[in-house]
C-alpha cells in the first residue's frame, strides 16, 4: 500500500510542477488579429466617451494592458 501512495504523491507533485498548457481556444490566444480588433474597438469607445466631454483619448500601456484616458 505504501508504494502505491508514494507513486500517487510523486505523480501529483510531477503534474503540479508542469507549466500551464497553452489554451488555443482562449479568447485572443494565438490570434493577433483578434487582439488588434479588441484594441481598435476599445480605442473607438474611448474616443466616443472623450468626445462627449470635448476631449480626445490618450492611451498608455501598463503591465501589458492598454489604458485609455481623456486629455484636453
Amino acid at each position: 500500500m505504501k508504494p502505491i501512495a508514494a507513486a500517487c504523491v510523486a505523480l501529483l507533485v510531477a503534474c503540479a510542477a508542469q507549466p500551464p498548457v497553452d489554451n488555443p481556444s482562449a479568447p485572443g490566444a494565438m490570434r493577433p488579429d483578434v487582439d488588434e480588433r479588441r484594441e481598435a474597438r476599445a480605442l473607438e469607445q474611448a474616443e466616443s466617451e472623450c468626445a462627449k466631454q470635448g476631449k480626445h483619448a490618450v492611451s498608455q500601456r501598463a503591465e501589458g494592458e492598454t489604458i485609455y484616458s481623456c486629455a484636453d
